[in-house]
């Protein structure tokens, strides 16, 4: 048949089989097969194929898809991704889903970026962080060589951690770089707290002094405590500074004169830890920006008002047992809003502007596990032998990392957490730095910090 014949020969059939019913279309296609041979057939179950394929995310509304794409997972989804070019565009700017990803491993989410395309970018870096987690790979380890003598007291700020030690100096050092920046000669430090200027310290001879970085004199000298003193904490805009110590009180001294404005009483034990906070939430006893002093011995927490006013009254005792038969460690939270110390019974955390106790966390074997740091998100916590991130939303562990066996101190701790940002949440960014310090019976000081992104 003539190319024009068949033409017209194929339109004037088209026309006829468009006209029919469905069941005469069926028909119709079940004779036209019995009919074909091979090569016939071959062709049309290749053709089949492709006309049976619908590409609903390129055929449906850019809304449509994105509302079917949340019921995927994430991993799905990346898969989905290799679908097609059109496919990888459609679901990689679907940025609900993304941060929707991000939040379920913990991660921060700056609702201001308005990239489409940059949230499966940051889960794709979230993924890979938690794990290394995982996998106890996120962390690597360096030593602070210096001392002649054991490390008592340690702070960190900044990237910047500051060292005292038994010999009779303190030291502050560049974390990132390992390099010493400033050493001057002190007493034995049992507490050590700094800013850009200054050092404040308080020491096993009952004294607590400030001394000036940039010349390493000694500004000013606070006497009256008849007991070591264990912890310090100061605020500027307050000019006060606190002083714990194992005369069983806490007092309070002006920071620019040395002058005692009061001593606080009712401790029984020795006072390991003072806070200084600003107050973040509203309740009867205080306001939003009022100051609060938390103090905390073996038993008990103890929280007073404090401002410009020279006296103040205890506001409340916390415990975690009315027959102080359960004693607590000597670590303390304070944000503002809660309050959280680790014991033998678990990690217990109170509302700060009721005092109530919101959750107690239970762990295997806690008896012998530290706070280091708590978050929105995670908490940081440490034994002898491992230090431990939890994820306080399941209140498991999710990630451990090895720490090299070291003796106690027989006067005051020689350990602490690094940088606290990514508590509230990792972005990226906040995970470098100091994640933990300690003393090392060598008088070198082992850390422990994130390792660059993969």
């Amino acid at each position: 048949m003539e190319k024009k014949d068949f033409e017209a020969w194929l339109d004037n059939i088209s026309v006829a089989f468009l006209s029919l019913t469905d069941l005469q279309k069926n028909e119709t296609l079940d004779h036209l097969i019995s009919l074909s041979g091979a090569v016939q057939l071959r062709h049309l179950s290749n053709n089949l194929e492709i006309l049976l394929k619908r590409d609903f995310l390129k055929l449906l509304p850019l809304e449509l898809s994105f509302y079917l794409l949340k019921w995927l997972d994430p991993q799905t989804l990346l898969t989905c991704c290799l679908v097609s070019k059109q496919w990888n565009k459609v679901i990689s700017a679907c940025t609900e889903v993304w941060q929707t990803a991000c939040k379920n491993l913990g991660w921060q989410i700056d609702d201001s970026v308005q990239d489409p395309l940059h949230w499966k970018k940051v889960y794709l870096k979230a993924i890979l962080r938690m794990k290394q987690l995982k996998d106890h790979e996120a962390f690597e380890t360096s030593s602070l060589i210096g001392h002649s003598a054991r490390v008592y007291a340690l702070y960190y700020k900044d990237g910047l951690l500051c060292t005292g030690s038994d010999d009779l100096s303190a030291k502050l050092w560049d974390v990132s770089t390992g390099q010493c920046i400033y050493g001057i000669q002190t007493h034995t430090c049992a507490a050590v707290k700094f800013d850009e200027q200054k050092l404040v310290t308080g020491s096993f001879d009952n004294t607590v002094a400030c001394w000036e970085w940039s010349s390493g004199a000694k500004t000013q000298h606070f006497r009256g405590h008849s007991g070591a003193v264990f912890s310090v904490d100061y605020n500027d805009e307050l000019d006060i500074l606190v002083s714990g110590s194992a005369d069983f009180t806490v007092k309070v001294w002006a920071l620019s004169t040395g002058t005692c404005l009061n001593t606080l009483t009712g401790h029984t034990e020795w006072v390991t830890k003072v806070v200084l906070q600003k107050c973040k939430v509203k309740s009867l006893m205080h306001s939003p920006g009022d100051y609060i002093l938390l103090s905390a011995d073996k038993y008990e927490i103890k929280i007073w008002p404090i401002g410009r006013e020279i006296n103040c009254k205890c506001l409340r005792t916390l415990s975690v047992s009315e027959d102080r038969s359960i004693s607590l460690q000597p670590r303390l939270h304070f944000d503002g809003k809660y309050i959280v110390c680790s014991s033998a019974l678990g990690l217990y955390q109170w509302d700060f502007a009721s005092y109530d106790i919101l959750r107690v966390i239970k762990l295997p074997d806690f008896s012998n596990v530290s706070l280091l740091g708590f978050g929105e998100i995670f908490a940081l916590l440490f034994d002898t032998r491992y230090l431990y991130i939890m994820d306080l939303r399941t209140e498991k562990l999710i990630s451990r990392w090895p720490l090299p066996e070291y003796r106690k101190s027989k006067r005051g701790s020689s350990f602490l957490g690094g940088e606290m940002s990514w508590l509230n949440g990792l972005n990226g960014q906040n995970d470098t730095g100091l994640v933990f310090a300690t003393s090392m019976p060598d008088h070198s000081i082992h850390l422990v910090l994130w390792k660059e992104h993969g």
